[in-house]
C-alpha cells in the first residue's frame, strides 16, 4: 500500500483534492495518464512556483523548472512526500479565512435594490390603463346605436371568472364606442357579482345583418391584476354614466 501523501501548503491541498475529484469513478486502464496541470514548489529553489503533472499511471510527480527541465519525483518518495507536506500552521491559515466577517464591507442602512423582475413588474403596471377609452372631447353619443349586450360566464361555478360580453350596435358605430358599451355592461354585472376588476383578454368584432357584433372576454378578480386593459368596475360605472353609456 502506497505511503500517504502530505501536502506542503494549504493552496496545494486544495488544489490536490480538486484534482483527485478528476479521477473519481475510474479504475484500471480507464484512468487518464496525468491531471490538469497543478502549481507546486520547485525542486530548482526554494519558493519558486513551478508547472506540475501527476501521473496515475506511473505514481509520479512531473515538474516543469524555470530552465525548462523536467523533474520527475515519485509519490511514494521522501521528495514527493515533501513536495505536498502541509503543516498544522498552514491548515490553521486556511481555516482562519472561515471566520472572517464581511458584515461591515456593507452599509446597514443602504436601501436594498429592487431586482430586474421587480423593476420589470412596475415598468409593466406603469403601461396599465382604464378598459374604457378616452374619447375625444365633446363627442355625443347617441342612446339608439346600443341596441342590446349581454354577459356569459365561461367557466361555469361557484368560482365563475372568465366572461364574454356580447353586444349587438348599429352598425356604423364607432370601434371605441362599441368596446366602451360591452365594457360599461361588464362593470354592471361584475358590481352585481361582487367583482371589482376584470382584465380585458381579447375583444372580436364582426357585422351581422346590418348590425355591429362585439365579443369581448374578460377575466374577473378581486385583486387589481397585472395587464395593459383593467376595468375598475366602481371607477367604470362613474365614467360611463358620465358618457351616457348604458351599463346593463
Amino acid at each position: 500500500m502506497p505511503t500517504p501523501i502530505r501536502f506542503r501548503s494549504a493552496a496545494l491541498l486544495g488544489t490536490v483534492l480538486a484534482l483527485s475529484g478528476c479521477f473519481a469513478g475510474t479504475s484500471g486502464g480507464d484512468r487518464p495518464s496525468a491531471a490538469p496541470v497543478a502549481q507546486m514548489p520547485g525542486t530548482a529553489g526554494a519558493g519558486v512556483l513551478s508547472r506540475a503533472r501527476i501521473s496515475t499511471q506511473s505514481a509520479e510527480i512531473l515538474i516543469l523548472e524555470e530552465d525548462g527541465s523536467v523533474t520527475t519525483l515519485d509519490l511514494d518518495s521522501a521528495g514527493g512526500r515533501d513536495a505536498f507536506e502541509v503543516s498544522e500552521a498552514d491548515l490553521a491559515a486556511l481555516n482562519a479565512n472561515l471566520d472572517m466577517d464581511f458584515g461591515g464591507l456593507v452599509a446597514p442602512n443602504l436601501p436594498r435594490r429592487k431586482t430586474a423582475q421587480e423593476e420589470a413588474l412596475e415598468a409593466f403596471a406603469a403601461r396599465t390603463e382604464p378598459a374604457l377609452p378616452t374619447l375625444p372631447e365633446g363627442v355625443e353619443i347617441d342612446p339608439q346605436v346600443f341596441l342590446a349586450v349581454k354577459v356569459d360566464a365561461l367557466n361555469r361555478g361557484a368560482g365563475a371568472d372568465l366572461v364574454e360580453v356580447t353586444a349587438n350596435l348599429r352598425q356604423g358605430v364607432d370601434a371605441d364606442i362599441a368596446f366602451s358599451y360591452a365594457t360599461c355592461a361588464l362593470a354592471g354585472w361584475a358590481r352585481d357579482n361582487g367583482n371589482p376588476y376584470g382584465r380585458h383578454i381579447r375583444t372580436l368584432q364582426a357585422e351581422r345583418n346590418g348590425k355591429l357584433l362585439i365579443g369581448a372576454a374578460f377575466l374577473l378578480s378581486d385583486d387589481k391584476p397585472m395587464g395593459l386593459r383593467v376595468m375598475e368596475t366602481e371607477d367604470t360605472l362613474r365614467e360611463c354614466r358620465a358618457r351616457g353609456i348604458p351599463a346593463a
